[in-house]
């Protein structure tokens, strides 16, 4: 998988660079530098759907133990980080995410508990809301892609579907058993631990307020994240309305949770910007701009999230017993 990944990463960044040296690179860089320091500060927008995703999260910890708004934001955004980053197949950051919230006092069971159920919510938000920028992309007539995307979603909520139904049977001690069977009984003590993770997912579907509550808020914070397109848009020159911005951030969220073993969404993103602001009227060269705003955002707010993490990492082994 990790080869996987260099590989997947190379063929992404060198499509990418194709994009981009083909659509006039001239004018793309002519509108990103008058752009200039705007899009730094577009970029901080993302911070607004990190709070948001960080308080949908809060709700699904126990009241009395729940981790601080702020720790569980930095918890988002280096998890976001890692994800976003790193050929992890955006699994990497949940694993951090877990050993952070060990950290900052939550118990094993109700820290795994509530980041798988984060997980499979965070799903169905983005499926809600991907359904909404291709409702809103119907209407602007766009109907093949809408077809395709439509397929695409439809296959999602039957995986979604399917994970959460799992998540309810037990999955995590199912998994234990079948691979302390296979190990010859090595992970015996860690099967008491799995049902214990499975019944707290149970308890936690069961607490239907905080369910509600948790996915509207990570549907706001989606919502949140069209932002972004817009303020980048806004900077560079070219506006659009509140509508196209969400339709542009919705597809581009589902194409590259759809590419997760590509680090990053590399090229597969800057070919969803130009194909998605083609069906919304941007041109090319605006089109490439955009993605490459997105690019920047990624490296002002996520490359100081790992740096923060490699430093949390140090101060963990150096005061280690």
């Amino acid at each position: 998988m990790r080869h996987l990944g260099k590989v997947l990463a190379l063929a992404g960044l060198i499509l990418a660079v194709w994009l981009f040296l083909r659509d006039n690179p001239g004018a793309i860089l002519s509108l990103l530098e008058m752009a200039g320091p705007g899009l730094v500060l577009a970029s901080l927008v993302h911070l607004c759907p990190m709070l948001i995703n960080a308080q949908a999260w809060r709700l699904l910890f126990p009241v009395g133990s729940r981790p601080k708004l702020a720790s569980l934001m930095r918890v988002v955004w280096i998890r976001e980080a890692v994800n976003g980053l790193l050929p992890v197949a955006r699994v990497g950051g949940e694993i951090v995410a877990y050993r952070m919230l060990r950290r900052v006092g939550v118990d094993r069971s109700p820290a795994v508990a509530g980041l798988t159920v984060e997980v499979a919510l965070s799903i169905v938000s983005q499926l809600a809301f991907a359904l909404m920028g291709l409702t809103f992309l119907y209407l602007d007539s766009a109907t093949t892609l809408f077809a395709r995307l439509a397929l695409a979603l439809l296959l999602l909520a039957i995986g979604v579907a399917l994970l959460i139904a799992l998540q309810n049977a037990g999955l995590t001690e199912k998994a234990m058993q079948l691979l302390n069977r296979l190990a010859a009984g090595r992970f015996e003590a860690a099967i008491g631990h799995s049902a214990q993770i499975d019944r707290e997912v149970r308890a936690l579907y069961r607490r239907h307020a905080a369910i509600a509550g948790c996915l509207l808020w990570l549907l706001a914070g989606w919502l949140a994240g069209a932002a972004e397109i817009w303020a980048a848009l806004w900077v560079l020159g070219q506006p659009i309305g509140v509508i196209d911005a969400v339709i542009v951030e919705s597809v581009i969220q589902a194409v590259s949770s759809a590419a997760f073993l590509v680090p990053g969404a590399l090229g597969v993103q800057e070919a969803a910007f130009l194909l998605i602001g083609a069906a919304i009227g941007l041109d090319p060269v605006t089109a490439m701009a955009l993605a490459t705003a997105r690019r920047i955002r990624d490296g002002v707010i996520f490359l100081p999230g790992l740096v923060n993490w490699q430093f949390a990492e140090s101060r963990a082994l150096r005061s280690a017993p």
